[in-house]
């Protein structure tokens, strides 16, 4: 057997054995279970710990977990500890039935006395059934976990899966983790599911597990597609089917190419949450265009336009799964701003262009990740990136572009300072004075203050050149 152990870090496996040994003490048994030693299991490193408790009353685990640490209990009946301090929740054996929709849709009661065996059956995957002794350091596998883990193979425990349309999501992330495919019987039980009362806040919570963490997303998400459930995603859905030119796109339609790009987006993660999630959505919704536009031009598909097209179903998509909306008002101008770089390169545009990307685009360094995915996604074309890449890179670091938009040099003040009164007259001008820096009239606030002072007109003839448009 593996040393799951060597996974965990030393204060977490003494801490857990602390535990393990308080409830043996009180007469009760104490596991590890779920992702811990799934993960153990797949050579991963541990940080979140779920521990399953047998044969303890619930006051009394609690008497013991407050020689732990201070906790909070989760929800009245669900019998969920989380540990202050601790990634760690410890949870009673608990029955549950179906009353209503959705995935909160259960009465449910504490059965402290309930088999191991039986336990696991109310598990959603046979991956997540396995069971870690800690005093014994032995593993329990009443549902053949092991076998399927080592196939990479997802299976329901039992029939009771269909209870809770959320497995389907799950399904699709551990799909796209481990990962693993979903067997027949249990992609069956799937398509006879639908997302009943699930809330925007669990879609996001499955979709952002592929995306930060999903070594192969494209295993998810055909998944998603073999269970039916894109019909669920309708911005997605339009994507599957939609054709590309083959000379351009010899991989297969718009929905091919963008699983392409998202396990090629997965081996390039930074490890930073916020920008893994921006670039990931990004990447899912680039191309999300192209099935409003996608046209037969004198023998070739072409979908001009696209990059534009695409911003309205990526906010609705994004929307429905309740991401952020800091986060998505990042995602809409990599998904508007995805084809440029390689244009860019190609005419080995000026500096004032590249100024112009970055402030369209907000974050340069992102786009260019959006853009290798992007080009990483048409095999068997081999991704030609690399030098258009560096070559932006080298550009933007000149320019000091590369993570952050060009900040205008001169503002309102600036010009009030000089006796300017506030109004629309000082807007146009402070945005013809923008357009000049980004051309490189001046690029640092000294040169702009003294371009200020030889550029200021006078209020009449802003006031006559409003007038002028006025007739215009």
């Amino acid at each position: 057997m593996k040393d799951l152990t060597r996974h965990y870090t030393q204060s977490h496996w003494s801490f857990l054995m602390r535990l393990a040994r308080l409830c043996a003490d009180a007469g009760g048994k104490a596991y590890l279970v779920g992702g811990c030693v799934r993960s153990a299991l797949l050579g991963e490193e541990v940080l979140d710990f779920d521990v399953e408790v047998f044969q303890l009353e619930p006051d009394i685990l609690e008497s013991l977990l407050r020689e732990l640490a201070p906790f909070t209990k989760v929800g009245k009946a669900f019998g969920i500890y989380k540990l202050s301090g601790w990634p760690v929740d410890v949870g009673l054996p608990r029955r549950e039935s179906k009353r209503g929709s959705g995935h909160r849709g259960f009465d449910i009661s504490i059965d402290p006395g309930m088999s191991l065996e039986e336990a696991a059956m109310r598990r959603d995957f046979t991956v997540n059934a396995i069971y870690f002794d800690m005093l014994e350091e032995g593993l329990i596998d009443p549902l053949g976990g092991l076998a399927d883990l080592e196939a990479k193979r997802l299976r329901h425990c039992s029939e009771r899966f269909s209870e809770d349309p959320l497995r389907v999501l799950r399904a699709m992330q551990f799909a796209a983790r481990i990962p693993a495919t979903v067997c027949r019987e249990t992609t069956d039980l799937c398509k006879n599911l639908t997302p009943e009362g699930l809330s925007p806040e669990r879609y996001f919570a499955e979709w952002e597990k592929l995306l930060l963490e999903g070594k192969s997303p494209s295993a998810g998400l055909h998944f998603l597609e073999e269970c039916r459930w894109l019909q669920y995603f309708p911005e997605l859905a339009a994507m599957s089917g939609c054709p590309q030119d083959p000379e351009w796109h010899p991989e297969g339609d718009v929905y091919e190419h963008t699983l392409h790009c998202l396990d090629a987006f997965a081996r390039e993660r930074s490890g930073n949450r916020e920008e893994d999630l921006i670039v990931g959505f990004a990447v899912l919704c680039h191309d999300m265009g192209k099935p409003s536009t996608t046209k037969l031009i004198d023998g070739h598909l072409r979908s001009y336009g696209h990059e534009t097209a695409g911003l309205k179903p990526a906010r609705a998509f994004m929307k429905r799964l309740n991401l952020a909306t800091k986060l998505a008002e990042q995602v809409l101008p990599l998904i508007k701003c995805h084809m440029r770089p390689a244009i860019l390169f190609q005419e080995k545009s000026s500096p004032s262009a590249i100024r112009r990307l970055s402030r369209d685009c907000g974050r340069l360094d992102l786009l260019l990740r959006v853009f290798r995915a992007d080009s990483a996604g048409r095999p068997p074309i081999p991704d030609n990136s690399h030098e258009a890449n560096d070559w932006l890179l080298a550009q933007a670091r000149q320019l000091k572009v590369t993570s952050t938009r060009p900040k205008p040099l001169l503002n309102g003040h600036d010009l009030m300072k000089r006796g300017w009164t506030p109004g629309p007259h000082m807007g146009r001008f402070l945005d013809n004075a923008y357009e000049r820096q980004l051309d490189g009239a001046f690029t640092t606030r000294a040169d702009a203050l003294e371009w200020l002072e030889d550029q200021r007109p006078s209020e009449d003839q802003f006031k006559e050149n409003q007038s002028d448009r006025l007739k215009e």
